[in-house]
């Protein structure tokens, strides 16, 4: 067990009835229990926001998966959150494409507007706000994804109304 897990979490949390029904679910879909690793923690998240420290414990008892090997599951995948986030995360892409189209003026416009950096969450609890390296939009960069509501061509505008909309339906 790696040291921050034992630190945090001294034992796993009971998974959820709903939790394990979609676990199995997944496993008839793989070869070995081990390999559905990433889809366990993926409805975790669904279910709990992120994936705790108890979570991991959870799932990697449940798959009979050392707990270190799930924790690098989990932080090679930027889209496993380990620590709680905000009701809308905002997915910023900061690629090539658009770096060239400006995403650093942009993203300094969301900083301002939000009062967060990369990681970080609002006070609101409503946004967090993570770099991605790409969205695959390079043809209509630069882009940004809140939720799973992606968003092209963006302009300090739009991020505005953007906000705006999220803000509104909170």
């Amino acid at each position: 067990m790696s040291n921050l897990i034992a630190s945090t979490a001294p034992r796993a949390r009971q998974l959820t009835h709903e939790e394990i029904h979609e676990i199995e679910h997944e496993k008839t879909h793989y070869p070995y229990p081990q390999a559905v690793g990433l889809e366990a923690l993926k409805i975790v998240q669904k279910y709990q926001g992120w994936v705790s420290d108890e979570s991991l414990l959870a799932v990697a008892a449940y798959l009979q998966i050392p707990p270190d090997d799930l924790e690098g599951v989990a932080t090679f995948f930027n889209l496993i959150y380990r620590r709680p986030v905000g009701k809308n995360v905002i997915l910023f892409c900061d690629s090539v494409a658009c770096w060239m189209l400006g995403c650093d003026s942009l993203k300094a416009h969301i900083t301002k507007t939000l009062g967060i950096e990369y990681g970080q969450t609002t006070t609101d609890n409503l946004f967090t706000l993570i770099p991605v390296p790409c969205l695959g939009d390079c043809d209509k960069a630069p882009t940004m994804m809140v939720g799973n509501e992606s968003y092209r061509n963006l302009t300090p505008t739009s991020i505005d109304q953007i906000i705006a909309d999220h803000k509104a339906k909170a």
